[in-house]
């Protein structure tokens, strides 16, 4: 199969500057060219990079983007010269219909890392005409997926969580031999040997809550006067730049009565030593964050974590014994109970750290993301030359009159011509065990708790 994959326009693929959907195609990319996939990776340009080349099996063709307009015009340029059995896109609906435009015979999926159908991202009508022209949709955690399927009920039988991943020969744990010389070097670098570390990864804006991890360091403190805190990151990727936010961290930071450690930006290639190095890992989002990678990396570097009640970050963390979630994130207090409890107890650290540890060996790899996605398209081809069973009579009625999801191979209750055309283009190859499907459910999307066991379904 001949498939080519879309980055986003903001970042270079491979992840020079960032980005975690940058990482996830880096590492599925190559493993999808060895299962014998001809696979081209569309992204942006960037000096450092050329603007062709092949890597690790792998097609590179890198265009001009910036802005979503001008790369949207360069994506269909390239498409107007090529042929792709398969272009799958990532977090970009609003690419989707200029693509199936100038691609009409390919088929078309798409990858959800944000919640990108919102009214203020798309307008309702081209969202659900991007729907019929997918015959699939990956999202990176349930919640994604519930923010889709709440509004748009015909994306239902589509949907698949394929949760990410991490390289567990990168992010190694502090008491291996790797990690332990990073983290001995980093901690007599910066001061920090003997003190108890709480890191933060992550970009410094006001919804990664990093103002609030400051200040409830304040009240840990008074009662673990040994801890330090690291902050890993910048305002934005790739850049250290000044603005009003990271101004008064710094303020706060001046005035901690712990000591504060504030990197910059670190390339993606040597932030695992800062994880080596820590020895709790807080995520401190205050917004409806859709699933940080961050919760992988301190998973595979063997780190208790805490996260906060927001959006998918708590589906990989609740009911696994690898963290503690934090239900009120905009409360310093009550995020510094969760560090004090985890701080004061070394043997519940290190339980956590080893079960994390373990959990991302077992289920959070790159060969099984990239294995899903492989199935997710062979499950859409099979799917599509598969005969659909219209229902009759009073069945049909029923079935007709329901607003539930209907099972894969049917068409959803509000069918388009758009969609009939998709299904009418695809080809077939073989149907492998996927992701997980999504069902809408009855909890609010904030509230829905873990269940990423790869292989399975649920509704």
């Amino acid at each position: 199969m001949k498939a080519l994959m879309i980055a986003t326009e903001k970042l270079p693929v491979p992840p020079i500057r960032g980005g975690a959907i940058q990482t996830y195609i880096a590492n599925v990319a190559p493993r999808l060219a060895q299962s014998g996939i001809d696979l081209t990776i569309l992204g942006r340009n960037d000096p450092e990079l050329p603007n062709e080349e092949i890597r690790d099996g792998v097609r590179y063709v890198r265009v001009e983007g910036g802005m979503l307009d001008r790369y949207q015009e360069s994506v269909t340029a390239f498409l107007a010269t090529e042929r792709f059995d398969r272009i799958h896109l990532f977090n970009r609906p609003r690419l989707v219909l200029p693509v199936a435009t100038v691609a009409p015979d390919s088929r078309l999926s798409l990858s959800l890392h944000n919640e990108m159908f919102l009214p203020n991202k798309i307008d309702p009508t081209e969202a659900r005409a991007a729907i019929a022209a997918v015959d699939r949709i990956a999202t990176v955690s349930n919640f994604i997926g519930k923010g889709i399927s709440d509004p748009y009920p015909e994306a239902g039988p589509k949907l698949r969580t394929i949760y990410s991943g991490v390289d567990a020969g990168q992010f190694v744990p502090g008491w291996s031999a790797n990690g332990k010389a990073m983290r001995d070097r980093l901690r007599q670098e910066h001061g920090l040997t003997g003190r108890q570390v709480v890191l933060f990864v992550g970009r410094l804006s006001p919804k990664k809550g990093a103002d609030i991890l400051l200040r409830a360091m304040e009240i840990v403190a008074q009662s673990v006067p040994g801890a330090a805190l690291v902050l890993v990151g910048s305002k934005w990727y790739g850049a250290d730049e000044m603005t009003d936010y990271v101004a008064y961290l710094q303020n706060l930071a001046a005035r901690s009565a712990v000591p504060v450690v504030a990197t910059g930006f670190i390339t993606p290639d040597q932030v695992n030593q800062w994880f080596a190095a820590g020895d709790l890992f807080v995520c401190p989002s205050v917004w409806q964050e859709p699933l940080a990678r961050v919760h992988y990396e301190a998973m595979a570097a063997g780190l208790p974590l805490i996260t906060t009640r927001r959006g998918g970050n708590p589906e990989v963390v609740e009911g696994t014994g690898i963290g503690q979630v934090v239900d009120d994130p905009e409360s310093p207090e009550a995020m510094a109970q969760a560090i004090l409890g985890l701080l004061k107890s070394s043997s519940k650290r290190a339980a956590m750290g080893q079960a994390g540890r373990q959990l991302a060996l077992e289920r959070f790899t790159w060969d099984r993301v990239a294995s899903e996605i492989g199935a997710l398209w062979a499950e859409a081809d099979q799917e599509a030359m598969s005969p659909v069973t219209q229902p009759t009579g009073e069945a049909g009625a029923a079935a007709g009159s329901t607003g539930t999801e209907q099972g894969a191979g049917s068409k959803p209750q509000e069918s388009t011509e758009q969609e009939s055309s998709a299904r009418q283009r695809s080809n077939s190859e073989q149907k492998p065990s996927s992701g997980k499907k999504q069902s809408s459910g009855q909890k609010s999307r904030s509230e829905q708790k873990s269940g990423f066991d790869s292989g399975q379904r649920s509704g």
